[in-house]
This record gives structure tokens, sequence and C-alpha cells, in this order.
């Protein structure tokens, strides 16, 4: 068994990270030193998951479905990739203010509103979350999802996050931060004007 700790040395948060494994040791010769052969098992424990803390403007249904599906990439990477793809749902229907019912019609409808990298991706993340969603016509056929694979889904989610709301957010504060200096240069100007004496009148 090993444990990792590891404490944040900045003075505002000193919080600690603390991961535990659990490997299988070998031999290489009869009576030789016991090395590490295999890693079975890892838990995180502080903090219990990779999840990232999300601005408070991100719409909390999508921050509890996105922390969720963080919490349990490792230890169910299918129900994980299934809230990644219901987080994705509610992203499209608040950012887009699209909503028509079936996730695969929301996509298409956004198809012209993003590069086709971004909605080649999206359109995996409903197609791997079907696999958690919806039992195969077979259901002797197991298609699964492994623990990268969940990763891989959640990350696409927090790319999502930093174009659309955090993007959307700065350029509100920066495009607000122009309009104020606006202000207070014509307030400014009027105050002078105001101020000056006024100029004699000719006879």
């Amino acid at each position: 068994f090993k444990t990792f700790v590891i404490g944040c040395p900045n003075p505002d948060c000193r919080k600690l990270t603390v991961q535990f494994y659990r490997w299988s040791l070998e031999q290489t010769y009869t009576d030789g030193p016991w090395r590490d052969k295999k890693q079975l098992n890892y838990w995180r424990l502080i903090p219990e998951s990779s999840a990232k803390v999300l601005p408070a403007y991100i719409p909390h249904p999508i921050v509890s479905d996105y922390t969720e599906a963080c919490l349990i990439a490792d230890k169910s990477p299918k129900a994980s990739a299934t809230l990644a793809r219901r987080c994705l749902q509610g992203m499209i229907r608040d950012f887009h203010k699209v909503s028509k019912g079936r996730l695969v019609d929301e996509i298409n409808a956004i198809k012209n509103q993003i590069d086709p990298l971004t909605w080649e991706a999206i359109d995996a993340v409903r197609s791997i979350g079907n696999i958690g969603a919806h039992m195969e016509k077979d259901i002797n056929l197991i298609v699964d999802v492994d623990e990268g694979e969940a990763q891989e889904l959640i990350k696409l989610i927090e790319l999502l996050i930093d174009d659309w709301y955090v993007a959307r957010y700065n350029r509100q504060i920066q495009l607000a931060s122009v309009m104020k200096i606006k202000a207070a240069k014509e307030a400014a100007k009027k105050a002078a004007t105001a101020a000056a004496p006024a100029k004699p009148k000719g006879i």
C-alpha cells in the first residue's frame, strides 16, 4: 500500500491532496528484494474528485451534473458518461436556448453556430453517453466505457464551459468596463462645461 499526501504551500490554501494505492509485488529472484509489479487499486481520498470549482454564474444543475460525473468517473465510468451527456444537454438548452426534447435534435440545431470539430466532439459525448443511458437492442451485447474515456468527456465539458460561459462572462465584464470609462468621461465633460464661465454677450 502506498499513500501520497501533498500539502499546498499557499498560505491562503493549505489544503491537502491525499491519494491511496494498492500494488502487487514480485521478487526478481528467490529471496531477492520485492518490487512493484502492478497497480491494483487507486483511491482519491482528498479531494473526492478532480472536479474544478466552477464560477457562481454557471447554472446549478449544470454544476451538479458535472461534479457528480467527476465524482464517479473512476467508480462507474458508464454512469459518469451518462451524466456528462446530461450536463451537455443542460448547457445547450441554457446557453443556446434550444430545447427540442431529444438531445440529437438539439445538437443538430446548433450545428451552424459552432465550429465543425467542436460539433463532432459534442455529438460524440451524446453517442458515448447513450451507452449508459440506453440498453442495447441485443441485451447480450455489452459496450463499456472505461475511466479514461469518461475523463475525456469531462474534459470536453470543462472546455465548453470555458468557451461558452467563462468567455461570455469575461466579454461582458470587458465591455462593461469600457462603457464605464465612457460614462465617466462624459460626466467629466458635462461638469467642465457647467463650471466654465459664461461668455459675455456681444454688444
